[in-house]
């Protein structure tokens, strides 16, 4: 391969540069606000509304954070809506309605009906006629599923990569590796999901097909990413990198078996 297809390293340089300026999701800022009784006395609404609280129920509804700028703000709904999951703001079990979280992020509720609904394909919530979505609670054996899946898909063509592709475009995903231990140091499992992502995408990239890349990507964020042992996760990166570069095959074949090992 000649030139660094999309989803590659190169692409993905920024999101190591994010990461590595901290935690870019707002997880320093991650707290749980109490809102508002519906019906309760305008004073009281008006000062929730100015800390970011809302007249709906007692659930907790996720903070504003900086997204990631995609072309439509559906999209970085989405990716909001995917944070507050992963870090646990949306609780499993609970029902959160689009026109309360539209109001939270400062968006009509239609790009959020239509986030939640892609978060409803991809099991992550359900349903709930004339309320909103619930968060689904996946069990052991369907995480240990996915990972499988994953595995079948991902393994086979890492391990051809690994014969193909030259060290020195293996070092380009250094950096990305590296934002993944900054991000599992930070011990918030929102920040590492995005990390965990941002590798496997540019890793995946050097196959040139995006497909690949999009099917992988809808499967990572199906897994659950950030659960376990973040920081033993982001150095099976640092050495995963460190054969490829090396074309260590047999210990490529060896990581990636434990990766997704499940």
């Amino acid at each position: 391969m000649n030139q660094a297809p999309q989803g590659s390293a190169e692409s993905y340089g920024s999101a190591a540069a994010r990461l590595q300026g901290g935690a870019p999701y707002g997880c320093a800022a991650e707290r749980r606000t109490t809102v508002p009784q519906q019906g309760a006395p305008q004073d009281a609404v008006s000062q929730g509304s100015a800390r970011g609280e809302h007249t709906h129920s007692e659930v907790p509804i996720p903070s504003p954070r900086p997204v990631v700028q995609r072309a439509s703000v559906r999209g970085q709904i989405l990716d909001a809506l995917r944070t507050a999951l992963v870090s646990g703001e949306l609780l499993p079990g609970e029902v959160y309605s689009a026109p309360v979280l539209g109001e939270r992020f400062g968006v009509s509720a239609t790009p959020v009906r239509e986030a939640m609904q892609q978060l409803a394909l991809e099991g992550a919530v359900e349903v709930v006629p004339n309320r909103g979505f619930r968060v689904v609670e996946r069990g052991a054996r369907e995480l240990a599923e996915l990972a499988e899946i994953r595995g079948l898909i991902e393994v086979p063509v890492i391990l051809r990569l690994a014969r193909t592709v030259s060290p020195e475009r293996w070092a380009d995903l250094r950096p990305l590796a590296d934002a993944g231990v900054h991000a599992a140091a930070s011990g918030c499992r929102a920040t590492y999901a995005e990390a965990d992502r941002a590798f496997h995408g540019a890793l995946l990239g050097y196959a040139g097909n995006g497909q690949l890349v999009r099917i992988a990507e809808d499967l990572h964020w199906r897994a659950l990413p950030g659960r376990g042992d973040l920081m033993a996760d982001a150095v099976g990166h640092v050495r995963l990198v460190d054969a490829l570069v090396g074309r260590d095959l047999e210990m490529v074949r060896v990581l990636v078996g434990e990766h997704f090992a499940g």
